[in-house]
């Protein structure tokens, strides 16, 4: 899952200093699994985001090579720094890393004039996994992220070719302030280095909601130095320039480098039946997305239920707006909701929801499918900046016994109480019990007017309990080991038997993420 917007939200005035953090109540459990170094072998396009020291955005998109025997051999990276001027490219002498039984572990790089960069990992599998920044060094810190293992036959023009969907958050200097900006669309691609065209929707906190856009022909070429080496290029549409890295044929990581903000986002390729009318969408799906509201950050998580004919139910919806919580849950409370495949746009994946809470009011979106069962979702109710990720539910009834398993997860969000930004990485295991049946470890940062905060190898232990077959809202509660906070509480929609969203219901802090099931 992608990398929540809200961080530029938070726009920190001063300088901060760096500190450190707290001991651990809660032992860890000892790593158990088949990890080793040689878990994470080959190339690996990364991508992170969050805040400098001094508050600004701040993101990255690169390429690493890990040897399988504790050496990342060479890596590199495409930097915005919107409090630094220029994006820079910067290459990286050989580093190291090192992986636990349980997939956890930690990279070490250091570019040319000896500048460090400590990023905490977690591996998925081999092929995947996230990451947190935990150093203070190069360019601060406050990131989080994932990597995904490269293809090397696919670094090259060629391979891009077909209806690629993207979603790129960040921050926009469109106007006389920053402030959160979602952009999601489709762009095609031909394979010789043209952006044929497509459609995007942009919500801009600075220029509103902009919809349904025609995007004009643009291009992408290979860097002639790093694209066979790293798949890095370059790319110009929709009226931005980027940097991307190739993870393969059907991901591409990308940058926004120009004068009009910071952001960044996948790109995927589309496959299956895209539906073209209202009758090709039905089933459940589950969303989750962050951002911001005209009073603060703000995370949602809900599920609902397509006919096919244009109407949607079984509505379920959580959400944490600046620390006030709110549930809903279909009845007569619901009124007005529909959906609409975008037939001008025909083929594109775009799509439209909305639903009226007789309470809370009017809730839109927009959303466009990557596949009949996976796509981007953005929020374009009136006062939201937000977007996320949507999936089909499988399954209407769900388990402990069927879950139970060892999972990897990544949290972020802002402590609205100390004005911090909090990022989290982990990995735990499951059990089938009704109670404690979670325990294991994660490793967190905090940034905020207080300063620079690291809390790792924090041990963790809590419980899931599934409500009324596990679709919708479940109780999902984390007691760690560190002086972040005690305790960290959840609602969280279960997708399949491998994934699950969270939405924090604490009411001093707004957090979001998503949890996967690890594999060896």
């Amino acid at each position: 899952m992608k990398r929540l917007p809200w961080l530029t939200t938070l726009m920190l005035a001063a300088v901060l200093s760096a500190c450190s953090g707290g001991g651990s109540n809660i032992p860890p459990p000892p790593p158990a699994g088949g990890f080793s170094v040689s878990s994470l072998k080959g190339y690996y396009a990364f991508s992170m985001s969050g805040l400098d020291t001094s508050g600004a955005y701040l993101a990255r998109t690169g390429s690493f090579v890990a040897d399988g025997a504790g050496n990342i051999t060479s890596a590199m990276e495409d930097v915005v720094d919107l409090s630094a001027g220029a994006p820079t490219e910067v290459t990286f002498a050989p580093g190291s890393y090192s992986v636990q039984a349980n997939g956890r572990g930690v990279i070490v790089l250091k570019d040319n004039s000896g500048n460090g960069l400590t990023l905490t990992m977690v591996l998925q599998s081999s092929s995947q996994g996230f990451l947190l920044q935990t150093d203070t060094g190069l360019i601060g810190t406050g990131s989080l992220g994932s990597f995904n293992l490269q293809t090397t036959t696919d670094f090259a023009a060629t391979a891009l070719n077909g209806n690629y969907i993207f979603d790129f958050s960040g921050e926009s200097l469109t106007g006389a302030t920053p402030t959160v900006v979602s952009t999601i669309g489709n762009i095609s691609a031909t394979g010789n280095g043209i952006i044929t065209g497509g459609v995007i929707d942009i919500n801009d906190g600075n220029a509103g909601v902009s919809s349904a856009v025609n995007i004009l022909p643009g291009s992408y070429t290979l860097d002639p130095a790093n694209g066979a080496t790293f798949g890095r290029g370059t790319a110009v549409f929709a009226g931005h320039t980027f940097a991307f890295y190739i993870v393969d044929a059907t991901r591409i990581k990308f940058l926004q480098e120009d004068s009009q903000g910071g952001s960044s986002g996948d790109a995927f390729l589309q496959s299956g039946a895209i539906p073209t009318q209202d009758s090709g969408f039905t089933g459940s799906f589950a969303y989750l997305v962050g951002g911001s509201s005209t009073v603060g950050p703000d995370a949602a998580v809900a599920r609902f239920a397509a006919d096919g004919k244009g109407g949607i139910g079984a509505i379920s919806y959580d959400e944490n707006n600046n620390g006030s919580l709110r549930h809903i849950s279909q009845g007569s409370n619901i009124s007005n909701a529909s959906y609409a495949i975008d037939t001008v746009n025909a083929g594109s994946g775009r799509g439209t929801f909305t639903f009226t809470d007789s309470t809370n009011g009017t809730f839109t979106y927009v959303f466009y499918l990557i596949s009949p069962t996976s796509g981007v979702i953005q929020d374009v109710s009136s006062g939201f900046v937000a977007d996320g990720t949507l999936l089909a539910q499988t399954g209407s009834s769900f388990t402990l016994a069927g879950l139970a398993g060892n999972y990897v997860f990544n949290w972020s969000g802002v402590d609205i109480s100390s004005y911090s930004v909090e990022n989290y990485v982990g990995q735990y295991a499951l059990a089938n019990s009704a109670s404690n049946n979670i325990s294991g470890v994660l490793d967190g940062t905090s940034l905020g007017i207080n300063g620079v905060a690291s809390y790792p190898n924090s041990g963790v232990q809590g419980t899931l309990t599934i409500n009324s077959g596990g679709s919708a809202n479940n109780t999902y509660q984390i007691a760690a080991g560190s002086s972040v906070s005690p305790t960290y509480d959840f609602q969280a929609y279960i997708v399949d038997a491998n994934t699950l969203l969270l939405v924090g219901t604490d009411k001093t802090r707004v957090l979001a993420g998503i949890v996967s099931r690890q594999s060896q």
